[in-house]
């Protein structure tokens, strides 16, 4: 009998960029043997070859690159037959795009600025843009000039004048682009068939899952991380965006969350922390269901500190250097440590060429406040199991998570964590496992870890608890568990809905 199928949706993340999304799709898909998983991974650019070695029970890995020159298809085959991809180009003529796209993407851009509308519009519009694009070609279609014409009219009626005066033609062209690349799934019509799609975002990457459940009547499952809307409302608020572009983003993005929450069959989060921005965006709480990360705890677990580290007060991080993480807070917190204890060094692992200009301005700061020989950039390794045990604690600054690893790994290793209260931190480390802050409070953070590094103790009795709560919570059997739990009900509900359609049929 074969193996249910279940279409994997990510985005910049898993197989081709670590991360915490990347560590919960690799234990999925190493681990729930039960499903034949096929990955549908969003990337900014052409990848090579994958960054994790993949599971036998992968069976197709589908790459769409957003940001290249070329188009998708231009790099990678989705499987359509060259005469096909012909006849599309030579279908889309200026009648056909005039008549049969224009007044779509005009509904589209209209329910993007309406405050009024029902989202059962939106999805009824990406029904149509599916059909649409089944038969016709995407980037001779939007690179015509009626469409730009019907952009900058809609624009020009919903937010140019006393509502927008700085929006300029730079910007406004931008936007377009911007609304180009966001639909290129659009253009991958040839997904194949599975049971289930699982979305790893409430973002953009709902478009594939859309189109297999239009073909397929694939049921959706949605797993939210850290929580799509509130990070991109984060990211374009602390952006230096002009007016027009913050605004088209945040009712774009606004609008997806809202698609992605109302056509999913499940949604599930990793920490109850997201619920409450899932129910303002109209999810139903009918469909929520929790299941914590987890970690295996004979991988995790307890060890001698380094020699070379004994006698050194140790603070490691394990962090991709960019903003989110907000390692200019945890450098400064290290300063604040510094005057207390002068030798103290925190070990920082994680790419820190992900984002060149930050990580520049990080180093500029070490070097202000001097601590050049305190706060160092230890560059990716493969092992946090490892690195946890090279500190005293671990820390965390970020200023959004959803569920970290970090927390629970350095957890099971028996080390302590200082921590910014963020997503579902709290729902991991409480009083008798670490210290949780506030984000930004570069003294409140440094003050914790000081009293941490002054406390062998406290430090652990921090670890024991620490490593008693993985181990009754947070396990990689329970997680897998709990998620071959949530397939199995979805495949038996679309079973009986089919059962029961086929009845109605019949009658």
């Amino acid at each position: 009998m074969a193996k249910p199928s279940v279409m994997l949706i990510l985005e910049g993340t898993y197989p081709y960029n670590g991360g915490g999304v990347s560590t919960w799709a690799h234990h999925l898909c190493n681990r729930v043997d039960n499903i034949n998983f096929k990955l549908y991974s969003i990337n900014a650019s052409f990848e090579d070859k994958p960054r994790y070695e993949l599971s036998k029970n992968i069976s197709e890995v589908i790459q769409v690159p957003l940001w290249t020159p070329d188009e998708p298809y231009d790099y990678i085959s989705y499987g359509e037959e060259y005469y096909k991809t012909v006849a599309k180009k030579e279908f889309t003529t200026d009648k056909v795009v005039g008549e049969k796209f224009v007044p779509l993407f005009q509904d589209l851009l209209e329910f993007i600025y309406s405050d009024d509308r029902e989202i059962k519009e939106l999805d009824d519009i990406f029904y149509k843009l599916w059909l649409y694009f089944e038969d016709y070609d995407y980037k001779e279609t939007i690179r015509n000039s009626q469409v730009w014409i019907t952009y900058r009219d809609t624009l020009a009626k919903f937010i140019i004048g006393e509502r927008n005066p700085d929006a300029s033609l730079i910007d406004i062209t931008i936007g377009l682009r911007w609304i180009y690349r966001f639909l290129i799934p659009l253009a991958i019509v040839n997904i194949p068939k599975v049971d289930v799609t699982h979305l790893t975002l409430s973002g953009f990457p709902v478009i594939p899952a859309l189109i297999a459940n239009y073909r397929y009547g694939s049921k959706i499952m949605l797993t939210e991380h850290g929580v799509f809307i509130r990070e991109r409302l984060l990211a374009i608020s602390n952006s230096e965006y002009p007016y027009f572009l913050k605004s088209l983003l945040i009712r774009f993005s606004e609008g997806i969350a809202r698609l992605a929450y109302y056509k999913a069959d499940v949604i599930i989060s990793v920490t109850t922390f997201n619920q409450k921005w899932e129910r303002w965006y109209g999810a139903n709480p009918a469909k929520f269901k929790i299941i914590y990360n987890g970690i295996d705890p004979n991988v995790f677990k307890p060890g001698p500190k380094p020699a070379h580290l004994i006698n050194i007060p140790t603070v490691v991080a394990v962090a991709r250097v960019f903003e989110l993480k907000d390692i200019l807070t945890m450098i400064r917190s290290c300063a604040v440590v510094k005057e207390t204890i002068p030798n103290v060094q925190f070990l920082v692992y994680g790419d820190d060429q992900a984002v060149p200009e930050y990580t520049k301005e990080c180093l500029e700061l070490i070097q202000e406040l001097k601590l050049l020989e305190n706060f160092k950039f230890m560059g990716p390794r493969s092992d946090p199991q490892n690195i946890f045990l090279e500190g005293d604690l671990s820390i965390l600054t970020s200023i959004s998570e959803g569920f970290p690893y970090t927390v629970i790994e350095s957890m099971g290793c028996g080390i302590p964590v200082v921590s910014t209260d963020v997503g579902g931190v709290k729902e991991a480390l409480d009083e008798s496992c670490g210290f949780t802050c506030k984000p930004k409070d570069a003294e409140g953070i440094g003050a914790a870890v000081t009293k941490l590094l002054l406390d062998r103790d406290l430090r652990k009795s921090m670890g024991i608890n620490a490593r008693e709560k993985v181990l009754q919570n947070f396990t990689l059997n329970t997680f897998v568990n709990e998620y071959e739990e949530a397939y199995n009900d979805l495949m038996k509900d679309k079973k009986a809905k089919s059962k029961m359609a086929k009845v109605e049929d019949f009658s």
